[in-house]
């Protein structure tokens, strides 16, 4: 799996925290860092989660990991690419079900809001799940994929 990471200042921290454990782990092939290198830097972070959400929608990494404050910005960034389905989840449930029943490819943080050893555990977790298109819940995907084509 390839992934795309990116932070603000707010964030940079969780971020590279996590960037280096998804480069540990044998599920994840590369891990392309859009930034920010440090918490100087003050791009804002509508510019690094598009980048990121662009790099998925266009087929260089197959998800995203996001950190902003909150993580509510870098999911509202990541929601106006074409194709993007993306989530904040602070809990596993949530995060499991972003994938299973939304079909979610991008999972934002907040550095503000979870402590780095729960962040881990989400993101290992949220690497192992996969989406049914079998399921349920595919119909609904479709749904909002239809919307968000013919807009």
């Amino acid at each position: 799996m390839r992934i795309a990471v990116a932070a603000d200042n707010a964030g940079v921290a969780l971020k590279d925290t996590l960037a280096r454990m998804m480069r540990e782990d044998d599920r994840v092939a590369e891990v392309t860092d859009f930034g920010v290198p440090d918490d100087s830097d003050d791009r804002a972070y509508p510019l690094l989660g598009l980048a990121a959400a662009q790099a998925v929608a266009h087929g260089e990494a197959d998800r995203a990991v996001l950190v902003c404050g909150t993580g509510i910005g870098m999911a509202i960034s990541a929601n106006k690419v074409e194709g993007i389905r993306a989530t904040v989840a602070h809990d596993s449930y949530s995060a499991e079900r972003s994938i299973r029943s939304n079909d979610c490819q991008v999972l934002c943080l907040g550095g503000r809001v979870i402590g780095p050893e729960l962040a881990k555990k989400i993101v290992d977790e949220w690497l192992g799940y996969e989406f049914d298109p079998t399921s349920a819940s595919a119909e609904k995907v479709a749904h909002i994929t239809a919307f968000e084509q013919d807009s």
